[in-house]
């Protein structure tokens, strides 16, 4: 497990992904990799928590294809128990975001379960592939998609990793939720010197541009050097 220490405050949410034997939890399938990244305004702080986990089962070859990851590459490492309580740990009580979010909370909740623990709340979730859909409507909205529709590099995505996927989804989330629009500032981090940072000022006011009288007899005198224009014909 791997963890850094917290660097700023701010509003804080937590960015995770699953990596798991396959695609049901119900039928037995279960979590070998958790990978989470703190963000305060939206940004990543640097701070992320990861863990291999080992399933206590066969992975099938299916899998292993998508993920890179063999019962020996787990062989020795923590079972989900073991890092259960470091997770929660560092989720915290905040937003969790993850891609297909119903996917991972769906397979943490059984494993959570299993030992006694209780579930993820359900009104913390949110669903970068939901709201991909909102945007792009009958588009592809797979991560990779995402990605290269923002121009995100993928060159090092060659299997499904957990902390890489949360590293590429955080600069998607960050276009999702506006992008650059949404405030930039600069800050100071007594360690890092100057940091950029988002501020969270709620929904965006409309503001209307209201034309001074000069601007307005300005734009008059214009419309009438034009012949029969379409703006005094209603």
């Amino acid at each position: 497990m791997d963890q850094m220490e917290p660097v700023s405050l701010g509003l804080r949410t937590v960015l995770f992904d699953t990596e798991t034997t396959g695609l049901d939890p119900l039928n037995g399938d279960r979590v070998i990799e958790v990978a989470a990244l703190e963000l305060i305004n939206d940004l990543p702080t640097g701070r992320h928590f990861h863990a291999l986990i080992d399933p206590q089962r066969d992975i099938p070859a299916d899998a292993t294809r998508i993920h890179g990851f063999s019962n020996a590459d787990l062989a020795g490492k923590p079972t989900f128990d073991q890092v259960a309580g470091d997770l929660l740990a560092f989720f915290g009580d905040g937003r969790l975001i993850a891609h297909n979010a119903g996917f991972d909370f769906g397979f943490l909740n059984m494993e959570f379960g299993r030992i006694g623990l209780p579930p993820l709340a359900p009104e913390r979730m949110v669903d970068t592939l939901a709201m991909a859909k909102v945007r792009f409507p009958g588009m592809p909205n797979s991560l990779d998609a995402l990605c290269r529709r923002y121009d995100i590099d993928l060159s090092a995505r060659t299997t499904h990793n957990a902390l890489l996927d949360c590293r590429l989804l955080a600069e998607v989330y960050v276009e999702l939720t506006g992008g650059r629009q949404r405030g930039l500032s600069l800050a100071t981090d007594d360690r890092r010197g100057p940091v950029a940072v988002y501020t969270h000022t709620g929904p965006r006011t409309p503001r209307p541009v209201v034309p001074t009288e000069a601007e307005q007899a300005a734009h008059a005198a214009f419309l009438q050097r034009i012949k029969e224009p379409i703006w005094l014909a209603v």
